[in-house]
């Protein structure tokens, strides 16, 4: 079962800050370390689960991923091969602050146009789509399911928002090395069904995919 969520907003604020500084250095380190063969390896891991996951959600299999920016993973290999796979592909945009995120459709030929903080998403014309399997990027996670995202939880909003109406499916996506013992979380953060990373797919105890 997962622990208590910490109920102290301020408390809470000053853990996550101190816990973003240490995984944004590991993520680093890890990213230079071990590249574009992570990349390689998490699509395999991913595909390697289609099946469960297609049966999971139904027809009509709808992939969101991410852009690569930094030292985030990149899912540039995974996102092709689930447009191959016959996944409708997408990528999601902040269109403002504490909203959730919206889903703009991603295809090989797709001209990608530079956002706030040099961000790269699909044009304004794209068609929007709703996932049911996301793809979520993470500064760190633990085996009870939680990560460490970015503060301004749009991701929990979203999937918050997604899970209320209908099959939503967040599989996390993380170098191995980002595991931590705890993600420090509030009653708002939501859960991810696994973890897909460079050594292989963490399962969360109590989730079936």
């Amino acid at each position: 079962m997962p622990e208590t969520a910490q109920r102290d907003p301020d408390n809470l604020i000053a853990e996550k800050k101190q816990a973003r500084e240490v995984a944004e250095a590991t993520r680093a380190s890890l990213f230079a370390e071990l590249g574009e063969s992570a990349a390689d390896a998490i699509a395999d891991h991913f595909l390697a689960r289609w099946g469960e996951l297609t049966d999971r959600t139904g027809s009509g299999h709808t992939v969101s991923g991410f852009w690569p920016f930094r030292d985030e993973i990149n899912l540039r290999p995974l996102l092709h091969k689930a447009h191959e796979r016959g996944a409708t592909v997408c990528l999601p945009v902040v269109v403002a602050r504490r909203q959730p995120l919206v889903f703009r459709r991603w295809t090989p030929e797709t001209e990608m146009q530079v956002a706030a903080f040099g961000v790269e998403i699909p044009p304004d014309d794209a068609e929007v789509c709703r996932p049911d399997i996301l793809l979520v990027p993470m500064l760190a996670f633990d085996r009870a399911g939680y990560r460490l995202g970015y503060g301004g939880g749009f991701y929990d909003r979203t999937l918050s928002e997604l899970r209320a109406s209908g099959e939503a499916l967040a599989l996390g996506v993380a170098f191995a090395g980002q595991e931590v013992a705890r993600v420090p979380r509030g009653p708002d953060d939501e859960r991810l069904d696994a973890i897909i990373t460079d050594q292989g797919v963490f399962d969360i105890a109590g989730v079936s995919l």
